[in-house]
């Protein structure tokens, strides 16, 4: 329950409020929107959730109410924020965009939502990272629509219940697991985000090579694909450091020549992995014998942040199926070490047969 002492009431830290004015903008201000698609069509990937998600929007428009609120997990840089853009494309309505790390205060939050207005979406990225008073605060006002607060103090002390219009509240989150219960229980639909398959991977690669306006084959925009870890995020962003190479180096066309030889520049392999990724499973491997090994261990070893490895390394070497995780620590896999073009010790061999 959030407290406003009565020298400063409500209305004055919501006039004030730095979240309203800097952190929550509209959607086509935040992100270039020349790239980020506006609707179902041009999202390409995540088919069943796009399928779902069209029979929630029409449903909520033929009952003309606004939609359940949306929990997307998954790993960072597969479109939860985009999607979040679409379906507010898709209802025709404004989206408020914020992190929960923003969400410092109680009348950060206080003030972003007596902003809304009937219908629009709130959009909070990271959502996990949400602190105890902002949760709390969410509660009432994702399940009633209400805002409960406490004006004065000790004997002159006033329970306050404040309407606020119907929204829809979708959070996105690399980790869904660090979610409380009671948060992630007021959410309606909860959705996870897969990885991209490289035949999707090549269509986002097109697209946007046709947005940048950068001339490149299907076995070119192919090539880029297989190394863009699953991620369209990733996937993007080499597409423009090709073009680069392409420009300077080549005749300007993005083939598959030209794709691999930039790429190998770059130091990105056939499997997506930066110098990065094959410096932690090298440490594994030379260090401690292909594991395992714990996670602050390695982080320690290889100077990098605990979370930087747990959300952007580890998920896609995970997924590779170049790392294992277990009880005891992370051990690189068979397929790691051949990938490495390493020799398993004899100890380790045992251990995977």
């Amino acid at each position: 329950m959030a407290i406003i002492s009565d020298d400063e009431g409500l209305e004055k830290r919501v006039k004030r409020n730095p979240i309203v004015k800097s952190e929550t903008i509209e959607y086509d201000n935040l992100f270039e929107s020349n790239i980020r698609p506006k609707d179902f069509d041009s999202y390409i990937g995540q088919s069943a959730l796009k399928e779902t998600l069209k029979i929630t929007l029409e449903a909520a428009k033929r009952r003309e109410k606004p939609l359940d609120h949306m929990l997307f997990y998954g790993p960072p840089g597969l479109g939860k924020t985009t999607i979040a853009g679409v379906i507010a494309a898709q209802m025709g309505v404004e989206i408020r965009i914020t992190s929960a790390p923003s969400l410092e205060r109680p009348r950060d939050i206080i003030g972003i939502l007596m902003s809304l207005k009937g219908g629009e979406i709130l959009f909070i990225d990271e959502i996990h990272r949400l602190n105890k008073v902002a949760e709390e605060i969410l509660y009432p006002a994702m399940e009633d629509f209400t805002l409960d607060m406490t004006t004065g103090k000790s004997q002159t002390a006033k329970t306050l219940r404040v309407p606020l219009p119907k929204f829809t509240l979708i959070g996105a989150t690399t980790k869904a697991g660090e979610l409380s219960s009671p948060l992630r229980d007021r959410f309606g639909m909860i959705h996870r985000l897969e990885f991209y398959t490289v035949e999707e991977l090549t269509k986002v690669v097109m697209r946007t090579a046709k947005i940048l306006e950068v001339d490149i084959t299907e076995k070119g925009a192919e090539a880029i694909a297989r190394r863009s870890r699953g991620t369209p995020r990733i996937a993007n962003r080499l597409v423009k450091r090709v073009s680069d190479f392409a420009i300077v180096k080549y005749d300007g066309t993005i083939d598959e020549k030209v794709a691999n030889e930039s790429l190998d520049i770059l130091k990105i392999d056939e499997f997506g992995l930066d110098n990065t990724d094959r410096a932690l499973l090298s440490l594994i491997i030379d260090k401690y014998d292909g594991g395992p090994v714990g996670i602050e261990t390695i982080a320690a070893a290889l100077s990098e942040d605990v979370r930087t490895i747990e959300d952007v390394c580890e998920p896609y070497l995970l997924q590779a199926g170049l790392l294992q995780r277990t009880p005891r620590g992370r051990k690189v896999s068979p397929e790691g070490f051949r990938h490495l073009g390493r020799k398993m010790p004899s100890t380790q061999t045992s251990l995977f047969d």
